[in-house]
């Protein structure tokens, strides 16, 4: 199962006497390495076990936030953070670790109290830790059909973590694709890689600059094996020596980047900065919107330092690169590189906002003895995930807020799909404080799109939704994942929302209000039959009921607008006003008013 071939005697032994020094290679070439990676692309040798040409069907790449059937990590060094990550992945998904010694590697986990029961121990060699990039990646054919892996050439000379997804694609059954005969070869790595799941990827130019061949050539080979068909590419960052976005970028779903975020002018914030204005300014999330932004601040060290040498700042010193994008969804949990209390405390309320439901766990990154994060790496570098073999996709662009008088009737659409059809699909949703969830059926329209119209209550103001889908075989899915859990979307369904903050009644012919009589007392003074009709006239503030006037209104001029009806004070129609002292009248264009007869 080798894709590489040792052709040079020299080479082979160089790397070995490395790897059996004991001494853990590091994210970035080895000073070892530096003049190797030339030769060892030079002689790849696909296995016979893999396929190099492009599928012939069309293809999804999962998203980081879909359902996986397991993480995987490679047993190389900083073993007490490889162990905290097993103890918070074992209850979500299996845990495969790639080792060359398995009996060595469950004692160690037993001795620390971490449940095994979930573990799958692969007796295999690999050259370093960093899983992320050299490990597989997860496609499916016709979006939520069969699954397959993709294995991209390593960008670092080192055969066998190259080899590692022949020997898991292997194990777990899956065919293996592999851009490793010309013409589509293309050396890649998974830390400068991410994708919405919808075909619009990012990654740094580094993916240019270490590609022979054109960006055109790039982006196909990327939309044949991968289906990406928007490929963002950013400038490479002045202080991040490996150049992966994930050291500073994050999509928390299909709509959110989570961004790193340092003082004004210092490290590299400046050109992170710059990369997200181009993005903002070029392209669209899937649903043709602009992308959201959650920044979130990287801490310095203890000493107070930053990337790069930037004396004229106070910051004379190169600091780690110390960010908390590098995170990795494990299902339900979230594991998160943490470094100081002062500042991860910070990141556990921002990933907690824009996560809800989600369980968010930090494991310490920058402890003496075990500083991984000193190496360029962290929690998303050294692991990798396997998607479900049967996925139900549920995808949707979140509710914005919303002025009831501009959208009395919500339209809501979602993508659900699984293999065997969808059995039935529910919208949830409940004002913010009530115990209970309303369940609304979704439509099918057809293709995997579903829909459903919410006439809601102004006075919610706050709604919490999700939505449940189940597909015919009876699998189940939620979006969010974490729905059971507490985990919902909420959107502000409330006058606050509205336009028009001067009370300046202004008439709109085309707004729609229901026909009812719940009257609301304008700041105008004017009472409306209720505050829709408040609304459909620019008026947001208002109190309930009509308003409470003793002016006399003997003299009011209708000529501007039509009287429909007369009614007593209890809403009562009269047709004659010579016995009544307090009479309302109602307009057709939903304004009322109190005549006072003497």
């Amino acid at each position: 199962m080798n894709k590489l071939f040792y052709f040079f005697c020299l080479t082979f032994f160089s790397l070995l006497s490395v790897y059996a020094q004991g001494t853990y290679l590091p994210k970035g070439l080895d000073v070892t390495e530096n003049d190797k990676m030339e030769v060892y692309l030079s002689n790849l040798n696909p296995s016979s076990d893999v396929i190099t040409t492009p599928p012939n069907f069309d293809i999804r790449t999962m998203a980081e936030w879909e359902e996986i059937q397991a993480l995987t990590i490679a047993w190389e060094g900083f073993e007490p953070i490889l162990t905290e990550i097993v103890r918070n992945a074992v209850n979500e998904c299996r845990v495969l670790i790639a080792c060359d010694n398995p009996s060595q590697v469950e004692d160690y986990l037993e001795y620390n109290n971490v449940p095994t029961n979930n573990v799958e121990y692969l007796n295999v060699n690999t050259n370093s830790i960093w899983m992320r990039d050299y490990g597989q990646n997860t496609i499916y054919k016709n979006d939520v059909d069969s699954i397959y892996l993709v294995d991209w050439v390593y960008n670092r000379p080192r055969p066998a973590d190259d080899t590692y997804p022949e020997y898991l694609a292997n194990y777990m059954n899956i065919d293996l694709y592999q851009t490793s005969q010309n013409p589509n070869t293309l050396v890649h790595t998974g830390g400068n890689f991410m994708s919405d799941g919808f075909g619009t990827a990012f990654s740094s130019n580094l993916v240019l600059d270490e590609n022979d061949i054109s960006e055109f050539q790039i982006d196909e080979i990327m939309n044949n094996f991968m289906g990406i068909d928007t490929y963002i590419k950013m400038e490479t960052l002045p202080f991040d020596g490996i150049h992966h976005i994930d050291m500073h970028m994050k999509l928390i779903d299909e709509e959110t980047l989570l961004v790193a975020e340092y003082p004004e002018g210092m490290s590299d914030g400046p050109q992170i900065e710059e990369n997200l204005q181009y993005i903002l300014d070029n392209f669209t999330t899937k649903y043709g919107t602009s992308f959201k932004v959650v920044r979130i601040p990287s801490p310095p060290s203890t000493s107070g330092y930053y990337p790069g040498e930037q004396p004229e700042l106070n910051n004379s010193i190169d600091g780690y690169y110390r960010t908390y994008t590098n995170s990795v969804f494990v299902n339900k949990t979230v594991l998160v590189p943490f470094y100081r209390e002062e500042y991860d405390t910070i990141a556990q309320r921002i990933y907690e906002e824009v996560l809800p439901g989600y369980n968010i766990v930090g494991i310490d990154c920058d402890n003496s003895g075990n500083n991984i994060i000193s190496q360029s790496g962290a929690i998303h570098c050294i692991t990798h995930s396997v998607g479900v073999n049967d996925p139900l996709l549920i995808s949707y662009k979140k509710i914005e807020d919303t002025c009831p008088a501009s959208n009395p009737i919500i339209y809501f659409e979602s993508v659900i799909k699984h293999r065997s059809g969808i059995n039935e699909a529910y919208f949830y949703y409940r004002p913010e404080g009530i115990d209970s969830f309303v369940a609304v059926d979704m439509q099918n329209q057809g293709n995997g799109l579903f829909s459903v119209y919410l006439d809601l209550d102004y006075n919610f103001e706050n709604i919490e939704y999700y939505v449940h889908a189940v597909a015919n075989n009876g699998k189940e899915q939620f979006r969010p994942m974490t729905s059971l859990d507490g985990g919902v979307y909420t959107f502000k369904y409330s006058l606050d929302e509205c336009d028009g903050a001067e009370c300046v009644p202004e008439s709109d012919l085309d707004c729609f209000a229901f026909d009812i009589w719940d009257p609301v007392c304008g700041c105008d003074g004017v009472t409306y039959s209720n505050s829709q009709y408040a609304a459909c006239n620019n008026i947001f503030n208002f109190t309930i009921g009509p308003c409470d006037s003793n002016v006399q209104l003997l003299d009011y001029d209708n000529s501007q607008k039509k009287l429909i009806i007369v009614t007593d004070m209890m809403g009562r129609q009269i047709k004659n006003l010579e016995n009544h002292k307090v009479v309302i009248l109602i307009f057709d264009d939903g304004s009322v008013k109190k005549l006072f007869r003497n």
